[in-house]
């Protein structure tokens, strides 16, 4: 496979936008801005690079599972995914755009703690018949 992976890790810049297409695939897209941070040994001091945002695209079971972590402005984040560079004309001008379609995203645990929750599964049809549990040895009593 030969594409562009990337992995960045930065903040969300603005609250995750969540939808559903019109064939029902769920999205989330959200911004995320990270600012290098370089060393200056002559002035013995850290200073900012101008920031970078990317959009971050996802799809299906991941739009979900971001949506319900809950991600807000601010949030430290780790992503990986696919490059991709978008151009496009605005103004007379031709412009580019850089996205990621995320393969996963994550809270950066270098900045915070944060507390892992398996998608729920549904409930148990009451109405359909359920197999009786297997009985192991321990269960079985002779008198």
């Amino acid at each position: 496979m030969n594409e562009a992976l990337i992995t960045v890790t930065g903040w969300v810049a603005d609250d995750p936008r969540h939808g559903t297409t019109a064939s029902g695939t769920p999205y989330l897209a959200l911004r995320i801005g990270c600012t290098p941070r370089r060393y200056d040994r002559r002035t013995a001091q850290w200073h900012d690079e101008p920031s970078l945002f990317l959009t971050v695209n996802c799809w299906r079971t991941l739009a979900d599972n971001v949506r319900a972590s809950r991600f807000r402005r601010g949030h430290p984040v780790v992503v990986t995914g696919r490059l991709r560079i978008r151009q496009y004309e605005r103004d007379g001008q031709w412009r580019f755009s850089a996205e990621v379609e995320a393969l996963t995203v994550g809270h950066d645990l270098s900045r915070g703690a944060a507390t892992f929750h398996p998608p729920h599964q549904a409930a148990p049809d009451p109405h359909k018949p359920q197999e009786p549990a297997p009985v192991t040895p321990e269960e079985t009593t002779t008198t």
